[in-house]
């Protein structure tokens, strides 16, 4: 029996655990920070306990460089967001230290966004018939659940809600979820930047996308002139958004084997030495 695999999108839980606290996690003489690690092992093992006993756990991060390509087609693309929080960033490499000494493997590939990897190696996973969750609050993910053995964990939810399934998503935005990079070129995507054709909200955007229509396949009949304007721009928001599958990491990242239960966060950071 094959064995599943978690694949997590490590700035996203990272985020997540630097801001989702209530209270800061701080060092025992009250002079560092250590909620960005302290949360991001906490979140992590209890997604492994609660979702994912006996997969392969795998972290995902975004290289420094990894927007450059999808900056290139429209400045805009995550131009918006504030810089990183110093104490955020600093957090990043007791995480990935956390993570080496926990023994899950991760990557940070120069050029690639998380997303892309993930992709990829979900796309690998699933060749050789493995079950994938992906673990991410992230939406651009939903295309990838075209695949009926893979879903989206997102922890931050209800119980109930946590997993999202390819046949969620018509019920909810009434477009399949091979057609998300298209839903999304149209209504725009702001975590992004991706402002989306002028005009054009969720019930147009389905209505035009009906019975698995692509935005080539949309009849000009259906555009207002307005729309029509902005057509080209659509298509290469849809590139922008369209994750690869192919994107150049080593072969040999995943194990295939499950993951040994984590440490919880405290005894982490004693072992770290970070307390």
């Amino acid at each position: 029996m094959t064995v599943p695999l978690l694949l997590v999108d490590g700035h996203n839980l990272l985020h997540r655990a630097w801001f989702g606290f209530a209270a800061r996690i701080l060092s025992r003489d009250k002079t560092l920070d250590r909620t960005g690690v302290f949360g991001f092992a906490a979140l992590l093992r209890k997604a492994q306990t609660q979702h994912a006993a006996g997969y392969e756990v795998f972290v995902a991060f975004d290289a420094e460089t990894g927007s450059a390509e999808r900056s290139a087609q429209d400045s805009a693309y995550k131009a918006h967001r504030p810089a990183p929080d110093p104490g955020l960033m600093e957090s990043l490499a007791h995480v990935k230290a956390g993570l080496d000494d926990s023994g899950v493997r991760w990557i940070e590939h120069d050029g690639c966004e998380a997303d892309d990897v993930i992709a990829t190696l979900t796309a690998r996973a699933r060749t050789t018939g493995r079950r994938v969750d992906i673990m991410s609050a992230d939406k651009d993910f939903v295309q990838l659940l075209a695949d009926p053995y893979v879903r989206l964990l997102n922890t931050g939810m209800r119980e109930d809600l946590r997993y999202t399934m390819g046949e969620h998503i018509e019920p909810r935005y009434g477009v399949r979820a091979e057609q998300w990079p298209d839903f999304r070129a149209l209504t725009g995507d702001p975590s992004d930047g991706i402002a989306g054709v002028r005009g054009i909200g969720p019930k147009t955007a389905a209505r035009l996308l009906a019975g698995g229509r692509r935005l080539e396949n949309i009849p000009a009949e259906d555009l207002r002139p307005a729309w029509a304007a902005q057509w080209e721009q659509a298509r290469r928001w849809r590139e922008m958004i369209t994750l690869t599958t192919k994107a150049d990491v080593p072969e040999n990242l995943l194990t295939a084997l499950p993951t040994a239960p984590l440490p919880s966060a405290p005894v982490l950071l004693e072992t770290l030495d970070l307390w």
